[in-house]
């Protein structure tokens, strides 16, 4: 019998993933061409899990642009992407879904199969590019080549539920 306590919390309910940087710079490349670049911003990795809809979509959306990781006056983090109109890179990784509590080899059974991934992820864009000025991608996927300065460093795994 599978107790819910057993079951890894990401599992339990759909939940989008993105483990996001403060860059002051980050650029995505596919065959050697720059498919998408940003100045100072946030570069989201983002996964996409089974039964991931419009509500997670939406959520993941107003965290990415709403969480307070860029610097106010007095130096404290208080300031969101929204309030500085830096750049937001996003790149589909399904690897953020991967089960590695057991083995030596990742488990992919937590991440969305490609069609609904690449659908949810789809509109993740759409969305970003109609709420906020500057939004560029990788590439859905590919094989790509990430380069990245990290301002700070500041890393940070959201969830939207």
């Amino acid at each position: 019998m599978l107790y819910a306590s057993r079951i890894p919390t990401s599992y339990a309910l759909p939940s989008m993933i993105a483990l996001i940087q403060r860059v002051t710079e980050a650029s995505v490349l596919v065959d050697g061409d720059i498919v998408g670049a940003i100045g100072p911003g946030l570069l989201a990795l983002v996964a996409v899990e089974p039964g991931d809809g419009d509500r997670q979509v939406r959520r993941m959306l107003e965290r990415l642009l709403g969480y307070r990781v860029f610097a106010d006056a007095r130096g404290r983090m208080n300031r969101s992407l929204r309030d500085t109109g830096g750049g937001l890179l996003l790149v589909s990784q399904f690897t953020l879904a991967a089960d590695t509590s057991r083995g030596m080899r990742p488990g992919f059974e937590g991440a969305a199969a490609p069609e609904p991934a690449q659908a949810r992820f789809e509109q993740l864009v759409e969305l970003a590019r109609a709420a906020h000025p500057m939004v560029e991608t990788g590439r859905f996927g590919a094989h790509m080549r990430i380069a990245l300065v990290n301002d700070g460093p500041v890393t940070f795994w959201l969830q939207a539920r």
